[in-house]
């Protein structure tokens, strides 16, 4: 069993560390977790102990039980200085380090202890962030579980003082006198006399680098994360090598981001990246550019800028944004189409179609359609999760060795992975037909099909990751989007979707059965106004509040009534800002009774019969299934012009029929205030929303849509 041990100073992120414990422990390892951040604080010891780990200690949180000494001197420390002199005496922590096989630190804070622990235990890997980590319990576990000579990314203890030493020593004395205080360092004078210091002239380019990450530390420990920031692409500048570069612009950006802000310095640092992608990839060391491109695709399209936010600077100029990253010569070798050797077969005459149904977990916009074609004479259906198979799940979000294959032309081992497990599944199906486009389709595309028809259904949120950037569309013969404002969107971001090699392009509507939505309302629901799902960011429910607030001025029987789970405060910190707001907002509106909140159900047709006005508040959709549904029920639509789309040629006032849409809430609140201004109009509004809803959408009618494209004649167009 090998032993793995993670350090904290500050709360992880609790999905991604949830997800690496599972993967540690897929490979044999058992992980423990020490941290100085409050184990005992609100919902954290729930989280934690969803996460799988095998122990959790608490280390100590500060030093009030030291001497006055050792306290006074904390307070002029670096942070990372001040987690060990907590930490340090720690025996559970020094007996876990001298066991351990592997030593990580998860954050910046952590990192001086676990380099302490490491002269400990000098035959531990220690390693600085989980997937480097996870990369040393592998290569353990290559070597049978035992450790050798520790091949440490961090330097040893002797040359961190030498580092520091020599920074100091090409410091102006000055700078160094007003190092540590947190009152300068907090100071515009003291932070622009940081700022200077990095930039000097005549600097080494090591010490440079030393010094800019020193800096740094000192502004986060006083609250200047943008200064931190601005230090590191400061430095980042004046550095000639392109990989040092890369890494500080690169860190630059995460301080910001590890914070919930869109980084200013981002196309910086997305530039740096590709330069050493271009670079390495013209040495011929793919691996090293495949690396690099992935890192510069992850940054580029970060959650904190385009998910967890209210915007995105794809809803600026998505083309342009997207311009910088295929200007680099390793992501042009990426996206050259590879195209398939023979074109798909036609569907078989004599026999039932074999169609092949895969996803990876998600499966919430299949189930109409495998029961209907799992019961159809004319269709053979086998049903694939990927993420259902641990060999397979590894294979289809595996991103750098996805880039490596695609850089060599599939001359390597990740190629001969996926023909060995995927081959079987396609020699055996006539279509595949893949939902979601995302990591799955990049692997999938990585090999030719065959005569195998490939059909991939892109919904929205993958538009907004790097993973269509990682697709060999010329190997995917259609497809599928929700929504003609979502394919502009994917066509504008990925020029393979607009050249000679694009897949036949179809929009059909979601699989939804909404008969069952028809149910009779009682007079009471008139004058609630319902939200279905606020689970991310984008749904913006602070719209919905803003419209409800205005109704009310005129009549306070309207409630809001907010059907759905929450947003998952683990997810980013933007995500957690918004939610304190948020909750913010609704504590007052609760209390008096003018916002119920339903949570999570099972029966979201039970929900909307006491449900007059259905809300669409969010920024962006691709189509808002909940409105749909509300529609189906009777609940007068109020649709937000998503400001993602609004004013281009398609839209949510393309999407859904005159008069649902409106600019503003003060619109809403108009709209809503006069068709519920009688029990008549109401009802009236909401029988039209009902027709609408079970003419167009309803699975009778999209079912026939599905059945052409898996059946009938082909009636995509480029």
């Amino acid at each position: 069993m090998t032993e793995v041990l993670l350090v904290a100073s500050t709360w992880p992120q609790y999905g991604v560390l949830a997800d690496s414990v599972r993967k540690f422990n897929a490979l044999g390892a058992r992980v423990r977790l020490a941290g100085t951040f409050p184990m005992d604080a609100e919902g954290v010891p729930e989280q934690l102990a969803e996460s799988e780990l095998a122990e959790l200690h608490q280390l100590p949180r500060n030093l009030k039980h030291r001497s006055q000494a050792l306290r006074r001197r904390a307070s002029k420390s670096p942070a990372g200085l001040r987690v060990w002199m907590q930490a340090g005496r720690d025996s559970w922590l020094r007996s876990r380090a001298r066991k351990a096989d592997v030593l990580v630190a998860l954050d910046p804070g952590a990192v001086y202890t676990v380099w302490r622990l490491a002269e400990f235990n000098r035959a531990a890997p220690a390693r600085f962030g989980l997937a480097p980590a996870l990369k040393a319990v592998e290569e353990l576990k290559a070597q049978g579980g035992t450790a050798g000579a520790r091949g440490s990314v961090l330097p040893p203890l002797h040359a961190i003082t030498r580092d520091v030493k020599r920074t100091v020593d090409h410091l102006p004395a000055q700078i160094v006198r007003a190092a540590t205080p947190r009152p300068v360092m907090r100071s515009g004078v003291g932070a622009r006399l940081w700022r200077s210091a990095v930039t000097a002239p005549g600097m080494p380019t090591k010490v440079r680098a030393a010094t800019s990450r020193y800096v740094a530390e000192g502004m986060r420990w006083a609250g200047r994360t943008s200064g931190a920031a601005l230090t590191l692409a400061d430095a980042a500048a004046k550095i000639p090598d392109l990989k040092l570069k890369a890494d500080l612009y690169d860190e630059a950006a995460m301080q910001e981001i590890g914070k919930g802000i869109s980084p200013r310095g981002i196309e910086k640092a997305v530039a740096a990246r590709l330069a050493l992608a271009d670079a390495e990839f013209a040495k011929g060391h793919v691996k090293e550019a495949a690396e690099a491109l992935n890192r510069a695709l992850f940054l580029d399209f970060h959650r904190v800028l385009h998910i967890d936010q209210l915007s995105s600077p794809l809803a600026r100029d998505a083309q342009g944004f997207v311009a910088p990253l295929y200007r680099s010569t390793a992501m042009q070798a990426l996206s050259r189409p590879r195209g398939r050797r023979a074109p798909a077969a036609p569907a078989p005459t004599d026999r039932p179609l074999r169609l092949l149904v895969t996803t990876s977990a998600n499966d919430n916009f299949l189930h109409l359609i495998k029961e209907h074609f799992g019961d159809h004479p004319g269709v053979e259906l086998r049903y694939l999760d990927l993420a259902a198979n641990k060999h397979l799940k590894r294979i289809s979000w595996a991103a750098p060795r996805m880039l490596q294959d695609r850089l060599t032309d599939g001359e390597s081992d990740y190629h001969e992975e996926v023909e060995r497990l995927m081959r079987p599944h396609l020699d055996w199906a006539d279509t595949v037909f893949l939902e979601w486009a995302a990591g799955p389709a990049g692997m999938l595309t990585t090999i030719d099909p065959g005569t195998t028809r490939v059909v991939v259904r892109l919904h929205s949120y993958e538009a907004f990751t790097r993973w269509p950037h990682m697709t060999d569309f010329s190997r995917v013969d259609d497809l599928v989007f929700v929504a003609p404002h979502v394919k502009d969107l994917t066509t504008s971001l990925v020029p393979m979707l607009r050249g000679e090699h694009a897949p036949r392009f179809h929009v059909l509507d979601n699989a939804m059965d909404l008969a069952g939505f028809d149910r009779p309302k009682s007079p009471e629901a008139r004058f609630n106004l319902g939200l279905v799902g606020i689970s991310q960011v984008a749904k913006d429910p602070k719209w919905a509040i803003d419209v409800l607030q205005r109704v009310r001025k005129h009549d306070d029987r309207y409630r809001l009534l907010l059907v759905g789970g929450d947003m998952d405060r683990r997810t980013s910190k933007a995500t957690r800002d918004y939610l304190r707001e948020f909750e913010q907002m609704l504590q007052p509106l609760e209390e008096s009774g003018a916002v119920v909140r339903l949570g999570p159900t099972d029966d979201v047709p039970g929900k909307l019969v006491d449900i007059g006005t259905i809300l669409s508040s969010s920024v962006r959709e691709g189509c808002h299934v909940g409105l749909m549904e509300g529609a189906a029920s009777g609940a007068v639509p109020v649709v937000r012009d998503w400001p993602f789309y609004a004013g281009k040629p398609n839209s949510a006032r393309t999407l859904y029929p005159e008069g649902w849409v409106v600019g503003s809430p003060q619109e809403a609140a108009e709209r809503i205030l006069k068709t519920t201004a009688t029990e008549e109009a109401w009802r009236a509004a909401g029988e039209l929303a009902t027709q609408h809803a079970l003419t167009v959408w309803d699975w009778p009618v999209v079912q026939k849509h599905f059945e052409e494209l898996f059946l009938g004649e082909d009636l995509g167009r480029k």
